[in-house]
């Protein structure tokens, strides 16, 4: 392996460590306001929309309420306050009983 490659991976764990643990240093031993961990605490869930949003219309070509069926069990798991796992797996789980059905 050429030395240039292993730097640049080198050089990239750095990069990638410094904004991880920066937050730890910088806050030790202070306490976040409430707004600010209110937002924080939300951010799994804005996270998950960003992400599974676009796909809930391409999810399967012939059946649009596949992603819609889908997207409205992680919407009410993530309103009723569950956790990110549970939104996700419940969400498989209900698109599960809806192909079985199909």
């Amino acid at each position: 392996m050429k030395s240039e490659i292993i730097w640049m991976i080198i050089g990239m764990g750095v990069v990638t460590y410094i904004p991880r643990m920066l937050p730890f240093v910088l806050f030790k031993g202070k306490e976040l306001p409430p707004f600010i961990q209110g937002v924080l605490k939300n951010v799994p869930y804005a996270t998950l929309g960003a992400l599974i949003f676009p796909a809930i219309f391409f999810i399967q070509k012939n059946d649009i309420w596949y992603g819609a069926i889908g997207a409205a069990a992680a919407f009410i798991g993530a309103y009723l306050g569950a956790n990110v796992i549970v939104v996700v797996l419940g969400s498989i789980a209900v698109l599960s009983v809806y192909s079985y059905f199909l």
